[in-house]
Protein backbone atom coordinates (compact mmCIF):
# COMPACT_ATOMS: atom_id res chain seq x y z
CA UNK A 1 0.00 0.00 0.00
CA UNK A 2 1.19 3.52 -0.71
CA UNK A 3 1.52 6.22 1.89
CA UNK A 4 -1.73 7.85 0.75
CA UNK A 5 -3.66 4.61 1.01
CA UNK A 6 -2.45 4.14 4.57
CA UNK A 7 -3.40 7.65 5.65
CA UNK A 8 -6.68 6.61 7.24
CA UNK A 9 -5.50 3.22 8.45
CA UNK A 10 -5.83 2.82 12.22
CA UNK A 11 -2.61 0.80 12.34
CA UNK A 12 0.68 2.60 13.01
CA UNK A 13 4.18 1.97 11.73
CA UNK A 14 7.15 1.99 14.10
CA UNK A 15 8.15 5.45 12.88
CA UNK A 16 4.67 6.79 13.52
CA UNK A 17 4.60 5.35 17.04
CA UNK A 18 7.65 7.47 17.78
CA UNK A 19 5.87 10.54 16.41
CA UNK A 20 2.80 9.80 18.56
CA UNK A 21 4.76 9.91 21.81
CA UNK A 22 4.91 13.71 21.88
CA UNK A 23 1.11 14.15 21.80
CA UNK A 24 0.12 11.28 24.07
CA UNK A 25 -1.44 12.30 27.39
CA UNK A 26 0.71 11.39 30.36
CA UNK A 27 -1.97 11.37 33.08
CA UNK A 28 -5.50 10.02 33.37
CA UNK A 29 -6.94 13.53 33.78
CA UNK A 30 -5.48 14.49 30.38
CA UNK A 31 -7.01 11.51 28.57
CA UNK A 32 -9.82 12.66 26.28
CA UNK A 33 -13.08 10.71 25.90
CA UNK A 34 -13.61 7.11 27.07
CA UNK A 35 -15.14 8.70 30.18
CA UNK A 36 -16.53 5.50 31.69
CA UNK A 37 -13.27 3.60 31.26
CA UNK A 38 -11.31 6.54 32.63
CA UNK A 39 -13.49 6.76 35.76
CA UNK A 40 -13.30 3.01 36.33
CA UNK A 41 -9.52 3.02 35.97
CA UNK A 42 -9.23 5.95 38.35
CA UNK A 43 -11.14 4.02 41.04
CA UNK A 44 -9.06 0.89 40.44
CA UNK A 45 -5.73 2.70 40.71
CA UNK A 46 -6.67 4.88 43.67
CA UNK A 47 -7.96 1.87 45.59
CA UNK A 48 -4.79 -0.11 44.94
CA UNK A 49 -2.51 2.77 45.91
CA UNK A 50 -4.51 3.27 49.12
CA UNK A 51 -3.92 -0.38 50.03
CA UNK A 52 -0.27 -0.24 49.02
CA UNK A 53 -0.67 -3.18 46.65
CA UNK A 54 -0.49 -3.59 42.87
CA UNK A 55 -3.88 -3.21 41.15
CA UNK A 56 -5.63 -6.11 39.46
CA UNK A 57 -4.45 -7.11 36.01
CA UNK A 58 -6.04 -4.98 33.29
CA UNK A 59 -7.32 -6.00 29.85
CA UNK A 60 -8.00 -3.26 27.28
CA UNK A 61 -9.85 -4.24 24.11
CA UNK A 62 -11.05 -2.31 21.09
CA UNK A 63 -10.11 -1.31 17.55
CA UNK A 64 -6.57 -0.05 16.85
CA UNK A 65 -5.69 3.60 17.35
CA UNK A 66 -8.05 4.38 20.25
CA UNK A 67 -5.47 4.69 23.04
CA UNK A 68 -4.79 1.27 24.56
CA UNK A 69 -1.01 1.78 24.59
CA UNK A 70 -1.49 5.30 25.93
CA UNK A 71 -3.64 4.01 28.80
CA UNK A 72 -1.02 1.39 29.66
CA UNK A 73 1.62 4.09 29.99
CA UNK A 74 -0.80 6.22 32.02
CA UNK A 75 -1.39 3.31 34.44
CA UNK A 76 2.37 3.10 35.09
CA UNK A 77 2.65 6.88 35.48
CA UNK A 78 -0.26 7.06 37.93
CA UNK A 79 1.28 4.25 40.00
CA UNK A 80 4.73 5.82 39.85
CA UNK A 81 6.09 2.55 38.43
CA UNK A 82 8.26 1.47 35.55
CA UNK A 83 6.71 -0.15 32.49
CA UNK A 84 8.02 -2.97 30.34
CA UNK A 85 6.55 -3.10 26.84
CA UNK A 86 6.35 -6.13 24.58
CA UNK A 87 3.86 -7.75 22.20
CA UNK A 88 2.23 -11.13 21.79
CA UNK A 89 3.94 -12.02 18.48
CA UNK A 90 7.36 -11.19 20.02
CA UNK A 91 6.92 -13.83 22.73
CA UNK A 92 7.53 -17.05 20.81
CA UNK A 93 8.76 -19.26 23.67
CA UNK A 94 7.90 -19.55 27.34
CA UNK A 95 11.56 -18.84 28.16
CA UNK A 96 11.26 -15.40 26.55
CA UNK A 97 8.37 -14.53 28.85
CA UNK A 98 10.08 -16.04 31.92
CA UNK A 99 13.10 -13.80 31.34
CA UNK A 100 10.87 -10.72 31.24
CA UNK A 101 8.83 -11.69 34.29
CA UNK A 102 11.82 -12.48 36.50
CA UNK A 103 13.41 -9.13 35.66
CA UNK A 104 10.41 -7.10 36.89
CA UNK A 105 10.72 -5.08 40.09
CA UNK A 106 7.93 -4.95 42.65
CA UNK A 107 4.98 -2.89 41.42
CA UNK A 108 6.17 -2.75 37.79
CA UNK A 109 3.69 -2.71 34.92
CA UNK A 110 4.08 -5.25 32.11
CA UNK A 111 2.30 -4.21 28.91
CA UNK A 112 1.66 -6.92 26.29
CA UNK A 113 0.15 -5.55 23.09
CA UNK A 114 -1.90 -7.90 20.87
CA UNK A 115 -1.93 -10.37 23.75
CA UNK A 116 -4.28 -12.70 21.87
CA UNK A 117 -1.34 -13.61 19.61
CA UNK A 118 0.90 -14.86 22.42
CA UNK A 119 2.25 -18.40 21.97
CA UNK A 120 0.38 -21.14 23.83
CA UNK A 121 3.34 -22.28 26.01
CA UNK A 122 4.00 -18.68 27.05
CA UNK A 123 0.31 -18.15 27.79
CA UNK A 124 0.25 -21.15 30.11
CA UNK A 125 3.34 -19.84 31.91
CA UNK A 126 1.62 -16.50 32.31
CA UNK A 127 -1.29 -18.07 34.22
CA UNK A 128 0.78 -18.90 37.30
CA UNK A 129 2.63 -15.59 37.10
CA UNK A 130 -0.64 -13.64 37.12
CA UNK A 131 -2.23 -15.65 39.93
CA UNK A 132 0.62 -16.76 42.19
CA UNK A 133 3.52 -14.53 41.07
CA UNK A 134 5.53 -17.64 40.29
CA UNK A 135 6.87 -19.27 37.14
CA UNK A 136 8.17 -22.78 36.58
CA UNK A 137 11.20 -22.87 34.30
CA UNK A 138 11.86 -26.27 32.73
CA UNK A 139 15.54 -27.20 32.52
CA UNK A 140 16.59 -30.10 30.31
CA UNK A 141 14.62 -32.32 27.97
CA UNK A 142 12.89 -35.66 28.10
CA UNK A 143 12.70 -37.78 31.27
CA UNK A 144 15.52 -35.81 32.86
CA UNK A 145 13.77 -32.45 32.57
CA UNK A 146 13.36 -30.56 35.83
CA UNK A 147 10.95 -27.73 36.65
CA UNK A 148 12.55 -25.01 38.76
CA UNK A 149 10.05 -22.68 40.48
CA UNK A 150 11.04 -19.01 40.45
CA UNK A 151 9.28 -16.27 42.38
CA UNK A 152 8.15 -13.17 40.52
CA UNK A 153 7.79 -9.77 42.17
CA UNK A 154 4.15 -8.61 42.40
CA UNK A 155 3.34 -6.79 39.17
CA UNK A 156 0.40 -5.56 37.13
CA UNK A 157 -0.18 -6.96 33.66
CA UNK A 158 -1.87 -4.67 31.15
CA UNK A 159 -2.95 -6.60 28.08
CA UNK A 160 -4.25 -5.00 24.90
CA UNK A 161 -6.14 -6.71 22.12
CA UNK A 162 -7.97 -5.69 18.98
CA UNK A 163 -9.71 -9.07 18.83
CA UNK A 164 -10.91 -10.02 22.29
CA UNK A 165 -12.87 -12.96 20.86
CA UNK A 166 -9.58 -14.74 20.14
CA UNK A 167 -8.55 -14.68 23.81
CA UNK A 168 -8.90 -18.01 25.57
CA UNK A 169 -11.33 -18.23 28.46
CA UNK A 170 -8.64 -19.00 31.07
CA UNK A 171 -6.65 -15.95 29.98
CA UNK A 172 -9.63 -13.60 30.02
CA UNK A 173 -10.75 -14.83 33.44
CA UNK A 174 -7.42 -13.90 35.03
CA UNK A 175 -7.91 -10.19 34.39
CA UNK A 176 -9.55 -8.39 37.29
CA UNK A 177 -10.56 -5.40 35.17
CA UNK A 178 -11.71 -5.58 31.55
CA UNK A 179 -12.47 -2.43 29.54
CA UNK A 180 -13.59 -1.88 25.96
CA UNK A 181 -12.61 1.33 24.17
CA UNK A 182 -15.16 2.84 21.78
CA UNK A 183 -14.71 5.11 18.78
CA UNK A 184 -14.50 8.83 19.60
CA UNK A 185 -17.28 11.29 18.90
CA UNK A 186 -16.52 14.23 16.55
CA UNK A 187 -16.66 16.63 19.52
CA UNK A 188 -14.06 14.59 21.44
CA UNK A 189 -11.84 14.44 18.37
CA UNK A 190 -12.03 18.21 18.01
CA UNK A 191 -10.89 18.61 21.62
CA UNK A 192 -8.06 16.16 20.96
CA UNK A 193 -6.99 18.02 17.81
CA UNK A 194 -6.83 21.35 19.64
CA UNK A 195 -4.65 19.72 22.32
CA UNK A 196 -2.34 18.10 19.76
CA UNK A 197 -2.09 21.35 17.80
CA UNK A 198 -0.99 23.21 20.94
CA UNK A 199 1.72 20.63 21.63
CA UNK A 200 2.94 20.66 18.02
CA UNK A 201 2.76 24.45 17.79
CA UNK A 202 0.25 24.37 14.93
CA UNK A 203 -2.27 27.24 14.62
CA UNK A 204 -5.71 25.68 14.22
CA UNK A 205 -9.18 27.19 14.00
CA UNK A 206 -12.42 25.69 15.28
CA UNK A 207 -13.71 25.02 11.78
CA UNK A 208 -10.36 23.46 10.85
CA UNK A 209 -10.58 21.06 13.78
CA UNK A 210 -14.17 20.23 12.84
CA UNK A 211 -13.17 19.45 9.25
CA UNK A 212 -10.30 17.16 10.25
CA UNK A 213 -12.32 15.45 13.00
CA UNK A 214 -15.13 14.64 10.56
CA UNK A 215 -12.74 12.70 8.33
CA UNK A 216 -10.91 10.82 11.11
CA UNK A 217 -13.15 7.73 11.38
CA UNK A 218 -13.62 8.27 15.11
CA UNK A 219 -9.98 7.34 15.71
CA UNK A 220 -7.43 9.59 17.51
CA UNK A 221 -4.46 8.09 15.66
CA UNK A 222 -6.00 9.00 12.31
CA UNK A 223 -6.95 12.46 13.56
CA UNK A 224 -3.37 13.21 14.63
CA UNK A 225 -2.02 11.81 11.36
CA UNK A 226 -4.35 13.98 9.28
CA UNK A 227 -3.42 17.00 11.41
CA UNK A 228 0.26 16.52 10.56
CA UNK A 229 -0.52 16.24 6.85
CA UNK A 230 -2.75 19.32 6.86
CA UNK A 231 -0.03 21.19 8.76
CA UNK A 232 2.45 20.33 5.98
CA UNK A 233 0.05 21.63 3.34
CA UNK A 234 -0.72 24.80 5.29
CA UNK A 235 2.96 25.58 5.82
CA UNK A 236 4.02 24.89 2.22
CA UNK A 237 1.06 26.09 0.13
CA UNK A 238 -0.97 28.38 2.40
CA UNK A 239 -0.67 30.70 5.37
CA UNK A 240 0.36 28.07 7.92
CA UNK A 241 -3.03 27.94 9.65
CA UNK A 242 -5.09 24.75 9.82
CA UNK A 243 -8.53 26.11 8.91
CA UNK A 244 -11.43 24.58 7.01
CA UNK A 245 -10.28 25.80 3.60
CA UNK A 246 -6.73 24.52 4.04
CA UNK A 247 -7.92 21.23 5.56
CA UNK A 248 -10.25 20.55 2.63
CA UNK A 249 -7.57 21.39 0.09
CA UNK A 250 -4.93 19.29 1.86
CA UNK A 251 -7.12 16.23 2.27
CA UNK A 252 -8.19 16.47 -1.37
CA UNK A 253 -4.49 16.12 -2.24
CA UNK A 254 -4.30 12.99 -0.07
CA UNK A 255 -7.56 11.52 -1.48
CA UNK A 256 -9.44 11.57 1.82
CA UNK A 257 -13.05 12.56 1.20
CA UNK A 258 -15.59 14.20 3.49
CA UNK A 259 -16.55 10.90 5.14
CA UNK A 260 -12.96 9.77 5.70
CA UNK A 261 -12.83 7.34 2.76
CA UNK A 262 -9.55 7.04 0.89
CA UNK A 263 -8.74 5.77 -2.60
CA UNK A 264 -8.94 2.09 -1.66
CA UNK A 265 -12.24 2.48 0.18
CA UNK A 266 -13.81 4.16 -2.83
CA UNK A 267 -12.28 1.57 -5.16
CA UNK A 268 -14.00 -1.19 -3.19
CA UNK A 269 -17.36 0.58 -3.31
CA UNK A 270 -16.96 1.48 -6.98
CA UNK A 271 -16.13 -2.12 -7.89
CA UNK A 272 -19.19 -3.34 -6.01
CA UNK A 273 -21.50 -0.82 -7.65
CA UNK A 274 -20.13 -0.62 -11.21
CA UNK A 275 -18.74 -4.11 -11.77
CA UNK A 276 -21.08 -6.24 -9.70
CA UNK A 277 -24.28 -4.14 -9.64
CA UNK A 278 -24.04 -3.77 -5.86
CA UNK A 279 -23.28 -7.41 -5.09
CA UNK A 280 -23.31 -9.81 -3.44
CA UNK A 281 -19.74 -10.73 -4.33
CA UNK A 282 -17.13 -12.88 -2.60
CA UNK A 283 -14.16 -11.34 -0.78
CA UNK A 284 -11.53 -12.89 -3.05
CA UNK A 285 -13.29 -11.70 -6.21
CA UNK A 286 -13.68 -8.22 -4.78
CA UNK A 287 -9.99 -8.10 -3.82
CA UNK A 288 -8.94 -9.09 -7.35
CA UNK A 289 -11.19 -6.38 -8.77
CA UNK A 290 -9.39 -3.65 -6.78
CA UNK A 291 -5.91 -5.16 -7.10
CA UNK A 292 -5.37 -5.85 -3.40
CA UNK A 293 -4.91 -8.84 -1.13
CA UNK A 294 -8.10 -10.22 0.45
CA UNK A 295 -6.79 -9.62 3.99
CA UNK A 296 -6.12 -5.96 3.15
CA UNK A 297 -9.71 -5.47 2.01
CA UNK A 298 -11.08 -7.39 5.00
CA UNK A 299 -8.94 -5.85 7.74
CA UNK A 300 -8.25 -2.32 6.46
CA UNK A 301 -11.32 -1.31 4.45
CA UNK A 302 -14.30 -3.34 5.56
CA UNK A 303 -14.46 -2.48 9.31
CA UNK A 304 -15.02 1.20 8.62
CA UNK A 305 -17.22 0.72 5.55
CA UNK A 306 -19.51 -1.59 7.52
CA UNK A 307 -19.60 0.77 10.51
CA UNK A 308 -20.37 3.71 8.20
CA UNK A 309 -23.29 1.80 6.69
CA UNK A 310 -21.76 1.73 3.21
CA UNK A 311 -21.11 -1.99 2.94
CA UNK A 312 -22.77 -5.08 4.38
CA UNK A 313 -21.53 -8.61 4.87
CA UNK A 314 -24.10 -11.24 3.99
CA UNK A 315 -23.96 -15.05 3.80
CA UNK A 316 -23.70 -14.73 0.01
CA UNK A 317 -20.95 -12.08 0.01
CA UNK A 318 -20.32 -8.33 0.23
CA UNK A 319 -23.12 -5.94 -0.72
CA UNK A 320 -23.09 -2.20 -1.36
CA UNK A 321 -25.83 -0.44 0.61
CA UNK A 322 -28.10 2.31 -0.67
CA UNK A 323 -25.90 4.85 1.16
CA UNK A 324 -22.87 3.63 -0.82
CA UNK A 325 -24.66 4.23 -4.12
CA UNK A 326 -25.57 7.76 -3.05
CA UNK A 327 -22.03 8.46 -1.77
CA UNK A 328 -20.66 7.61 -5.21
CA UNK A 329 -23.27 9.79 -6.88
CA UNK A 330 -25.16 6.84 -8.37
CA UNK A 331 -28.88 6.09 -8.31
CA UNK A 332 -29.52 2.82 -6.47
CA UNK A 333 -31.77 0.30 -8.22
CA UNK A 334 -34.98 -0.88 -6.61
CA UNK A 335 -34.38 -3.45 -3.89
CA UNK A 336 -30.91 -2.20 -2.98
CA UNK A 337 -29.68 -3.43 0.40
CA UNK A 338 -30.55 -0.94 3.12
CA UNK A 339 -33.22 0.85 1.16
CA UNK A 340 -36.43 1.76 2.92
CA UNK A 341 -39.35 -0.49 1.99
CA UNK A 342 -41.95 1.06 -0.30
CA UNK A 343 -44.82 2.76 1.47
CA UNK A 344 -48.04 0.80 1.55
CA UNK A 345 -51.28 2.64 0.88
CA UNK A 346 -53.45 3.36 3.89
CA UNK A 347 -56.73 1.73 2.82
CA UNK A 348 -58.60 2.98 5.85
CA UNK A 349 -57.90 6.63 5.07
CA UNK A 350 -59.10 6.39 1.48
CA UNK A 351 -62.31 8.16 0.61
CA UNK A 352 -65.25 5.85 0.28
Amino acid sequence: MSEHEGLVSAYASDAERDAEVSVRPKRLAEFIAQHRVRDQLDLLLRGAMGRGAPPDHILLSGPPGLGKTTLANIVAAELGSSIRVTSGPAIERSGDLAAILTSLAEGDVLFIDEIHRIAKPAEELLYSAMEDFRVDVVVGKGPGATAIPLDVEPFTLVGATTRSGLLTGPMRDRFGFVAHLDFYSPADLETLLHRSARILGVPITDDGATEVAGRSRGTPRIANRLLRRVRDFAEVRADGVVNRENARAALAVYDVDERGLDRLDRAVLTALVDSFRGGPVGLSTLAVAVGEQPDTVEEVCEPFLVRAGLLARTPRGRVATEAAWHHLGRTPPTGTFGAAPPATPDLFSAET
